[in-house]
């Protein structure tokens, strides 16, 4: 066990293009910390900067803990990235069906979807077996979770009931399932496998990073805002600004990915967009089931779902653009 995780030590370290993301990031992090305790400490700050400062800083430190978890996983190579997400999936799905209105017929579906479907599905990615990983949740599942329902002989609200069971598996499992599925790509480049761990690494950077962009865009310069209704603290001017900062910065990481700086641009202009489609859906959810937060696991974010909505969009968007664009 010791010479495997020398070994795999040995390998990141090795590898000088995922080091230099992970330096990218860590900056990023620094610069944040820095930025959160000068807000802190200002003497003139009134009540809505410290208030503020507060949020923000709370938001850094649950970043360096997602950042230092992910980071773990890296280091356990594929095993560690599927358990990983797997975890995450299945974090992400209790809070959803904890907001959503349920029934005691539908219990017995539940259980399936937790400890059955949830954990085939990232079988599917342990075995690579990539017809069946598109398949199981939007075709068996689907036609599954509603034939089992209606066993139970609950007519009330059925369609809403179903379709909601539905809804959690797609966007909690299947979506986001598509990220350590990138691992598996079998890539035209030479070093395949480290190209493989550097794109996964890229994706959860651009979007994670386009989100707190988008943020901070919005509470310096923010005026207008862009869904009132769905996310009131969303502005134009954050919107914008946080998009062209995330493709700029997916522009310049082009270096340490296969991409050439077009196709990076590209790419993460359309990551970018897919991470605030899934933002803002996300966020009407809530808002159609009267909360604020999916959960309270991470203070400053939320719960899990808070942090990987944008990722529930852009990983099927990004995996299927890379897997038609560059696998071997």
């Amino acid at each position: 066990m010791t010479d495997w995780i020398k070994g795999r030590i040995s390998g990141i370290a090795g590898d000088s293009d995922l080091l230099i993301l992970l330096s990218v990031v860590l900056a990023l992090l620094v610069v944040g910390t820095v930025f959160g305790q000068c807000l802190k400490l200002r003497r003139s700050a009134g009540p809505e900067l410290k208030k503020l400062a507060e949020n923000f800083n709370a938001r850094v430190k649950s970043w360096w803990m997602m950042c230092f978890v992910f980071a773990i996983a890296m280091a356990t190579g594929g095993i560690g990235s599927i358990v990983l997400f797997m975890l995450t999936s299945f974090l992400a799905l209790r809070e959803f069906i904890a907001i959503v209105p349920t029934r005691r017929a539908d219990h017995r579906i539940i259980v399936w979807c937790f400890w059955v479907i949830l954990p085939l599905q990232y079988l599917m990615i342990l075995t690579n077996w990539y017809g069946m990983f598109v398949l199981l949740i939007p075709v068996y599942a689907f036609l599954f979770v509603p034939t089992r329902s209606v066993i139970a002989g609950d007519c009330e609200g059925f369609l809403e009931r179903t379709a909601k069971i539905q809804w959690g598996l797609m966007a909690c499992v299947y979506c986001i399932s598509h990220a350590p599925m990138l691992l598996q790509i079998p890539l035209k480049f030479q070093d395949a496998g480290l190209v493989n761990a550097r794109l996964l690494f890229f994706l959860v950077t651009v979007v994670e990073m386009s989100d707190v962009l988008q943020y901070c865009w919005g509470k310096t310069c923010g005026r207008h805002k862009i869904l009132p209704t769905v996310s009131p603290n969303k502005t134009v001017e954050g919107f914008i600004g946080g998009i062209l900062s995330a493709t700029l910065l997916g522009t310049l990481l082009s270096l340490v990915t296969p991409f050439t700086w077009y196709e990076a641009a590209l790419i993460s202009l359309t990551v970018a967009l897919a991470g605030f489609a899934g933002d803002v859906t996300m966020s009407a959810i809530k808002r159609d089931c009267h909360v604020k937060d999916y959960g309270t696991a991470l203070a400053g974010h939320g719960g899990i779902l808070d942090r990987i909505d944008s990722l529930c969009f852009a990983a099927p968007i990004f995996f299927h653009l890379v897997r038609y664009l560059f696998s071997a």
